[in-house]
């Protein structure tokens, strides 16, 4: 059987999805740990707990959501591995990309952290766009009216009829309303992530990442940009680099997993939104959620 491990990014998270893992091994530490490279309290900000004296404390500010996201899924992928469990290759959607370079050795849990406090604050306060999700459409027709619409880009290419617009507010908007699709969402998001927006904070960001280092992975690992399997620690940081305003390329990573030969994919995080996207898209794949604690055997 060929293990895939994918990991979900913003949008999975929900109040108390640390509950279950408060007594899982190194979750205390984890969280401690945490909680003092931001400088307020992380499991209060899981529960949804109002921090007096603190100005970040909702869970869907990016700059909690990131970290959280991170401590929740690799706090999962410790003690999945501590059961024996392995993967034959790993992925992450967005910030889930953070957690499959973890899974794999890539970077350590301080590392990560740390790098993803930088990240959050950059790209909370790279504001001036916005994102739409888009369901049922034609894609060509999708792909003339970004070629035909300035400042408009497709942000998460999720499946085939699941995509994700991100740009100026005009210019999205502009996209949506004259695609025919089955549904428009606007997202509740701070800015137009993973677009020509976010430049100048994917400037920042590289220069952080330079003063890091990436270690080989200890199995392939496919990235947002590029979804080719890939070892080599310069070249996932290299694909890392460009994350931030290039697309996530979702739908090209099932394909990859399948044509890798996976024949069983584990969502990683809260909620099932990967495992959804798998359901529709792979076939004959078994797919299988780790949520929580309680689903560490499953």
């Amino acid at each position: 059987m060929t293990i895939a491990w994918v990991f979900p990014g913003q949008g999975s998270q929900k109040i108390g999805m640390a509950n279950s893992l408060v007594e899982l091994p190194g979750s205390r530490d984890r969280f401690e740990l945490a909680s003092q490279i931001l400088g307020r309290d992380l499991w209060k900000i899981c529960n949804g707990e109002n921090v007096s004296n603190e100005e970040t404390f909702d869970l869907n500010d990016t700059r909690n959501t990131q970290p959280a996201l991170f401590v929740v899924e690799s706090l999962l992928v410790d003690n999945l591995k501590s059961q024996g469990r392995k993967a034959q290759m790993v992925a992450g959607h967005s910030l889930g990309e953070f957690v499959s370079l973890y899974s794999a050795e890539v970077l350590n849990v301080e590392t990560a952290l740390l790098l993803l406090k930088k990240r959050s604050e950059l790209m909370a306060s790279a504001g001036g766009g916005s994102m739409i999700a888009i369901m049922g459409f034609d894609r060509n027709e999708l792909n003339d009216l970004i070629r035909e619409t300035e400042d408009a880009a497709i942000a998460n290419d999720n499946s085939d009829s699941q995509v994700v617009l991100s740009g100026s507010p005009e210019a999205v908007k502009k996209v949506a309303d004259n695609l025919k699709c089955k549904r428009a969402i606007p997202l509740n998001v701070s800015g137009a992530f993973h677009s020509i927006f976010m430049t100048e904070a994917s400037n920042s960001f590289s220069e952080e990442l330079d003063k890091v280092n990436f270690n080989d992975a200890k199995l392939p690992v496919l990235s947002n940009v590029d979804p080719s399997p890939a070892l080599k620690g310069s070249i996932l940081k290299d694909r890392l680099k460009k994350q931030m305003t290039t697309g996530v390329r979702w739908r090209e990573t099932m394909t990859v997993m399948q044509n890798e030969g996976v024949t069983s994919l584990i969502e990683i995080g809260p909620g099932n939104v990967l495992s959804g996207l798998a359901k529709r898209s792979m076939k004959n794949v078994l797919i299988n959620q780790v949520a929580n604690a309680a689903d560490l055997g499953y």
